[in-house]
């Protein structure tokens, strides 16, 4: 999910036509196509894109697929969160089908057996990073935000987080995890979240040099072929770069109360701005959400991918009831009063048992 949602609530019935399906070329193009809400992906989308994931695997005519969202200013900005709040204020249950759903799309999408090419421009956020993250090729351009805010609205980075994020090296996964911060393309392409860059002026010559395609017998090179021609796989100053060090320092300390103090008593010029900032931020964000995810990441550095997917499914059957989810939508999305109250309220009165509690009997679960 993410911070960043559309407004509208999703519909009951979701018209075919918000995700758009084609074959050209032996390709699969797959577009999410809510343009008016950041294609944040309700759960009629999730099955949508899971059965023809499922058929295009199948067709031996479908060498490959390509993801991508509509309009200029999102791939995905994550979850229809609007109708998870009214799901779980109402009673039913559409919001633990779907992540159950989505969950298994994002998994999916990490075991295809053909070559996924996914078109990150604009937004890329909470479940967009879900999809993308096991693509084979994920292409940025200038446009690109890459981030996993969950923390904001109080929860967990989940589609695949907690195995995607920890194994970003050092601690710059935590760190993005933890703070939700936004990244650029250079930083993307730093941290393994991207492997080419594209402008974003050139992405309709990519589609005509893919529908032009000469398909030999490993479509995975023929693909980067293409791209090799086009895009970049490292930009220069990658901003994150610059900060590894602090970084590394920072986000190994044990806990967020210890993260928070020792930020807030740097000194050294070149980390004082960054060290102010990260403080302010991550006083804006549920303390619980950020203690637990900074165990979760933990966890999820010695977790396979299964078993990672089942520690986030473990803490969302907790989460409306026990987590700060619910009020942060009510403050940042539903009333949009800005002021959530989060519970605990500060980072000083965190109770480290009660962190622990969420992981509670989650090793029976992953078995």
């Amino acid at each position: 999910m993410t911070a960043q949602v559309s407004s509208e609530a999703s519909r009951a019935d979701a018209p075919q036509d918000e995700v758009l399906a084609e074959v050209r070329n032996h390709i699969g193009h797959l577009t999410l196509n809510r343009p008016a809400g950041l294609n944040a992906i309700t759960l009629d989308m999730v099955r949508h894109m899971t059965r023809q994931l499922q058929a295009w695997a199948d067709d031996p005519e479908v060498h490959a697929v390509v993801l991508r969202g509509a309009g200029d200013k999102a791939f995905c900005a994550g979850g229809d969160i609007r109708s998870l709040y009214a799901s779980f204020k109402s009673g039913d249950t559409l919001h633990q089908d779907f992540f159950v759903e989505e969950y298994a799309l994002d998994l999916a999408i990490h075991h295809y057996r053909k070559p996924v090419l996914a078109l990150m421009d604009g937004f890329v956020l909470g479940g967009g990073m879900g999809l993308v993250q096991g693509a084979d090729l994920r292409v940025v351009t200038e446009r690109s935000r890459l981030a996993m805010p969950e923390v904001a609205i109080g929860y967990f980075p989940d589609v695949g987080g907690s195995y995607f994020l920890p194994r970003i090296p050092g601690e710059l996964g935590i760190y993005l995890g933890v703070t939700g911060v936004q990244i650029r393309a250079a930083d993307a392409l730093y941290c393994g979240l991207a492997n080419w860059y594209l402008d974003s002026a050139r992405l309709a010559e990519l589609d005509q040099k893919l529908d032009r395609l000469q398909w030999h017998d490993a479509p995975l090179k023929d693909l980067q072929g293409v791209l090799a021609k086009l895009a970049v796989q490292r930009l220069p100053d990658a901003p994150l770069a610059a900060l590894r060090p602090a970084i590394d320092h920072f986000f190994a300390l044990p806990d967020i109360p210890s993260i928070v103090e020792q930020l807030q008593a740097v000194t050294v010029a070149d980390s004082h701005e960054w060290a102010l900032n990260t403080v302010h931020l991550m006083q804006t964000r549920s303390p619980l959400a950020m203690a637990v995810t900074l165990q979760m990441l933990r966890r999820g550095r010695r977790l396979r991918l299964e078993q990672c997917f089942a520690l986030e499914l473990h803490l969302d059957r907790q989460w409306f009831e026990r987590g700060d989810l619910i009020e942060g939508v009510r403050a940042l999305i539903i009333d949009k009063d800005k002021s959530p109250r989060w519970h605990p309220p500060t980072l000083q009165a965190l109770d480290a048992a009660h962190v622990d509690s969420f992981f509670h009997d989650f090793e029976q679960v992953a078995k």
